[in-house]
C-alpha cells in the first residue's frame, strides 16, 4: 500500500468519526450548558441533575441519527476499505 492511500483513508476515516460525532457531541454540550445553567441559576448543585438529562438528550439524538452514522459508516467501508482489502 503506498503512503498517499494509507494517509488518505486514515484521514477520511478521522474525518466520518468527527461528522458521526458531531450530533452527540453537540447535544450534550447544549444539555451540559444549559443544566449547568439552570443549577447556577437557582443553586441547585445535585450530581444526578446534570447527568440523567445530558443522557437522556444523548440516547434520543443517537436514536433519531442511527440510520445516518450507520450509512456513513457503510458508505466509508464500501467505497474505501473494502477495495483496498481486496486488492481493487
Amino acid at each position: 500500500m503506498n503512503e498517499v492511500v494509507f494517509f488518505d483513508t486514515l484521514r477520511h476515516g478521522l474525518w466520518v468519526a468527527v461528522v458521526i460525532s458531531a450530533p452527540m457531541l453537540g447535544v450534550a454540550l447544549i444539555a451540559g450548558l444549559s443544566v449547568g445553567l439552570v443549577q447556577a441559576l437557582t443553586s441547585v448543585q445535585e450530581m444526578t441533575l446534570t447527568f440523567v438529562p445530558k443522557i437522556i438528550a444523548m440516547l434520543a439524538v443517537f436514536w433519531v441519527s442511527m440510520s445516518f452514522m450507520s450509512g456513513m459508516l457503510v458508505e466509508f467501508f464500501q467505497a474505501g476499505i473494502i477495495p483496498l482489502v481486496a486488492g481493487n
